[in-house]
């Protein structure tokens, strides 16, 4: 299953071309999918954590912002070695609201919280959970400087920041390994912090690629299309997709590894 992993980035970090995205498993509040769904049970996690990693999937996608899903998943995982874990710092989520913290206080606090959460001593990828704010998160409360200092203690492997500007993906991107943007078949704007990742071999994680399930439908099948976009798009390093339906998993799984047939080597520039 070689061909559907890609390097992230220079971090020595190999990801599955789709990582699995898990605020379904955590949290059902302040969530926007065009669906209602049900939070589900120990025992279909377990089923769709095993199921991911029969389809090549080794990313997982986390945040203390997404309810019980640290949590849940530091109980159920297994074979840690295994997984690619990416989690997040500086948004919380209590009482159905979101807040926001971005002191270096906080960031080492929700670090050891992680680590415990999740049952491992150390965390492959942290992201800074930006409130929109992108510049002043780096440069006014040096956030990317507090993880990187952690990297350097080792409990993190690689850094970065999931960003809402295309100025603040470049800035992330100058301080950091990691970036995580939106990009999708409506919302392209932010190619230009993929292709600057692209030039000085920084990594890239998608985010929104079916845009919260709300992808255009003059495309016979938006979501090949999104995929067969993104998928061949030179920089990216792999598309994060919650679902809790291990079939939908498997669709995207197919879809993903069809749009990279498509490509030359999995990119086109």
């Amino acid at each position: 299953m070689t061909d559907f992993l890609r390097p992230l980035g220079n971090t020595g970090l190999t990801v599955s071309a789709l990582g699995l995205g898990t605020v379904k498993i955590g949290r059902d509040q302040g969530v926007k999918y065009p669906q209602s769904f049900r939070i589900p049970d120990d025992r279909a996690v377990t089923e769709l954590l095993a199921k991911a990693r029969d389809l090549g999937i080794n990313l997982l996608d986390t945040a203390p912002a997404y309810g019980r899903s640290e949590e849940r998943l530091g109980k159920l995982l297994t074979q840690r070695q295994d997984w690619v874990l990416c989690t997040k710092v500086g948004e919380e989520f209590e009482d159905g609201e979101s807040w926001f913290d971005f002191s270096p206080e906080h960031l080492r606090f929700s670090i050891e919280r992680s680590l415990q959460r999740l049952h491992t001593d150390y965390l492959d990828l942290v992201l800074v959970h930006s409130d929109g704010n992108d510049l002043d998160i780096i440069h006014q409360h040096g956030t990317l400087d507090t993880l990187n200092k952690l990297k350097r203690e080792g409990k993190i492997r690689a850094t970065g920041m999931s960003t809402k500007t295309v100025e603040g993906g470049l800035a992330a991107l100058e301080k950091s390994d990691a970036a995580m943007v939106t990009y999708n078949l409506d919302q392209r704007e932010e190619l230009p912090v993929i292709e600057y990742a692209a030039e000085q071999d920084k990594g890239i994680l998608i985010k929104k690629a079916f845009a919260s399930g709300h992808l255009p439908e003059d495309h016979p099948d938006p979501v090949q299309a999104s995929l067969d976009l993104i998928l061949n798009t030179e920089g990216v390093s792999s598309i994060i997709a919650g679902t809790i339906n291990p079939a939908h998993l498997e669709e995207n799984v197919l879809k993903s590894r069809q749009a990279l047939s498509r490509g030359s080597r999995g990119f086109t520039s």
